[in-house]
């Protein structure tokens, strides 16, 4: 048998291998896609419903800011707020320092419902 014999065993062999199966191949590619959607879908709900609590603080809500400092709020501006964390002592707080609402207009209808 000579080399190009040989060669052509080869590739006799090699071209007759079943072709692979494209949801073996593409599985794990389509798997990520939908991981990233369902991440993002996430990520994007939770931004809403921050920027809506940040939308509806008025004056009188009582407020944790990033610090941990628990205050009320005094007066909104329009990228700010001006809280109350003692008698006397107002602080300015951008509207992205605020952590949590404490008490807003729902948890006042929720804890009405469960009296």
């Amino acid at each position: 048998m000579s080399f190009s014999q040989f060669m052509l065993c080869v590739g006799q062999t090699q071209a007759q291998q079943p072709a692979a199966n494209p949801i073996i191949v593409f599985g794990p590619f389509i798997l990520i896609g939908i991981m990233l959607f369902f991440l993002f879908r996430a990520q994007s709900k939770e931004t809403k419903k921050r920027q809506k609590m940040l939308e509806e603080i008025q004056t009188g809500d009582k407020v944790i800011v990033g610090g941990g400092i628990h205050g009320v709020i005094a007066n909104v501006k329009e990228s700010s707020f001006i809280v109350k964390i003692a008698d006397n002592v107002k602080v300015e707080v951008n509207k992205a320092g605020v952590a949590a609402v404490i008490n807003n207009k729902e948890d006042k209808k929720e804890n009405k419902k469960n009296e």
